[in-house]
């Protein structure tokens, strides 16, 4: 009776000690990845890939069940994957949402290229998501008044809300709210999209929070110039996660960190947090991960993955036989992101349009490409395959040869330069600007010339430079290439170009 007793009190005396355990401090993990376009690894497998990215989230999982995975924008938008047909229609990112609900992701921003798909095509994949979106500034338009975007399941609609809002607890009982702000750079305008202030938004949906909870982080898509901004107004946020650019970076204003990670998951930002209710103070401490070949794929997400891949290789290969072969490499990154390919001549720009010429035996005068068609928003590092080359030009297309006159060349290039920062900005080979005149091989323009000029198909339908088509009396010719011949299709030239380059080396 007394060794009961006895335990019966130590029993006791433990339940009273444990319950008095609170230390008033949580720890707590957040995984941010941003820019991801691809589910499977790229750059002939070395880095990236959900199922990657899944390892990583299981295995912080086990160290500390209070652990967060964030996207912090631009996923259904644009991949190789979206714009082939399944069933009759185009993917559109239906392949990325079904692997981030396996991944069980705890919330997403929306990106400005979630805006590329169609109205349809987006409430298709958000009522497929089983995921938290958030946006404080991105709405719906309506016929009468802008409202929050929403999912639709079983007939009911859920606002997409401005903030989001998640309880934690650890084993010793010491429980926070945690909160989260989060907006979009207004740099896709769509009919269907309304956008708000971005800094407006941020302030005011920070105000409409932070007295709820015990602190409040972000989780954005804007340009890392606004992301400062934002910390500067508001001071308290311990941590802003970022997305839009495409390299790594990491900058402190005031006490607020901010963070992207590398596109695609070439890597992942990881954030061990500890909150201490008595104080209020927030520490932060962040690691850079890199995604590569030594991180074991997660079997339940690589099945998936696997599933949309063969669907892919499938179609790649219509076209391409040996679509994992590695053509080059490149050492110095090739820039397809969207910024600088519609604004400025780049390396893979030039490599396009290089391709081009290479096509019809560099027997015409110059070659000419719009920035629009190149479709990656990434660089291309290291080993490169064909499927990386369908990554940059998804669409496809056959090259065109044109017999043009000089004038109305003259208005093309014209054209193209004045729409910098739009689809419509001309990628060249052969073709320099010095000062206000150009120059094709050399020479400058001749109005009354005829010049033999390579053009992408897409270039010549007018859709972007309106002039610009066969109709146009100054267009004397154009040949469309055989099914044959190297000119039938921009990628296969692109490919044969670079094994070309790779074999002379």
């Amino acid at each position: 009776m007394k060794t009961f007793k006895t335990f019966f009190l130590l029993t006791i005396l433990i339940f009273f000690f444990s319950c008095r355990k609170d230390d008033h401090k949580i720890d707590f993990t957040f995984i941010q990845i941003n820019d991801v376009y691809e589910i499977a690894p790229i750059q002939g497998g070395e880095f990236g890939g959900m199922a990657r990215v899944e390892t990583v989230h299981q295995e912080l999982l086990q160290e500390n069940p209070n652990t967060m995975l964030f996207l912090a924008g631009d996923f259904l938008n644009p991949s190789l994957l979206g714009t082939i047909k399944v069933d009759g229609k185009r993917v559109k990112g239906k392949q990325m949402v079904e692997v981030m609900n396996a991944m069980n992701f705890d919330l997403v921003a929306f990106g400005n290229h979630e805006f590329d798909v169609s109205q349809k095509e987006l409430q298709q994949r958000l009522n497929e998501s089983n995921f938290p979106w958030i946006s404080a500034n991105v709405k719906l338009k309506t016929k009468k008044v802008a409202i929050p975007f929403y999912k639709e399941k079983n007939g009911q609609k859920e606002a997409i809300k401005e903030t989001f809002i998640k309880e934690i607890s650890d084993k010793d009982g010491t429980k926070i709210k945690i909160g989260f702000i989060s907006v979009t750079l207004p740099s896709n305008p769509k009919d269907y999209v309304a956008y708000d202030n971005m800094f407006v938004k941020a302030r005011a949906s920070y105000a409409a929070i932070k007295d709820s909870v015990d602190v409040v982080f972000g989780l954005t898509h804007v340009k890392i110039a606004n992301d400062k901004r934002i910390a500067k107004l508001i001071p308290d946020l311990p941590l802003i996660m970022g997305g839009h650019e495409h390299i790594n970076s990491l900058d402190t204003i005031g006490n607020v960190l901010i963070t992207k990670a590398d596109a695609n998951a070439k890597t992942a930002y990881i954030h061990k947090i500890s909150y201490n209710k008595k104080t209020k103070k927030t520490k932060v401490i962040s690691e850079l991960k890199e995604i590569n070949s030594s991180v074991k794929k997660d079997q339940k997400v690589a099945a998936i993955v696997d599933k949309w891949q063969t669907i892919l290789i499938s179609k790649i290969k219509e076209i391409i036989p040996n679509s994992d072969e590695v053509i080059f490499s490149a050492k110095t990154p090739l820039d397809g992101r969207d910024t600088p390919i519609r604004s400025q001549q780049t390396n893979l720009g030039k490599l396009i349009t290089s391709a081009m010429s290479f096509a019809f035996d560099d027997q015409v005068d110059a070659a000419l490409v719009n920035g629009g068609s190149i479709r990656i928003d990434d660089q291309l590092r290291g080993n490169i395959t064909p499927i990386d080359i369908f990554r940059v030009l998804p669409y496809g297309g056959d090259i065109v040869k044109v017999a043009i006159k000089g004038r109305l060349l003259k208005r093309v290039l014209d054209y193209g330069q004045l729409a910098a920062g739009t689809g419509a900005y001309l990628h060249r080979h052969n073709v320099t600007l010095q000062e206000k005149d150009w120059f094709v091989g050399g020479e400058k323009i001749n109005p009354n010339k005829t010049y033999t000029v390579a053009f992408s198909d897409y270039l010549l339908k007018g859709f972007d430079i309106p002039f610009l088509s066969d109709k146009n009396k100054e267009v004397l010719s154009v040949y469309h290439p055989k099914e044959t011949e190297l000119a039938f299709d921009i990628r296969k030239a692109v490919v044969a170009y670079l094994k070309q380059k790779k074999n002379a080396k």
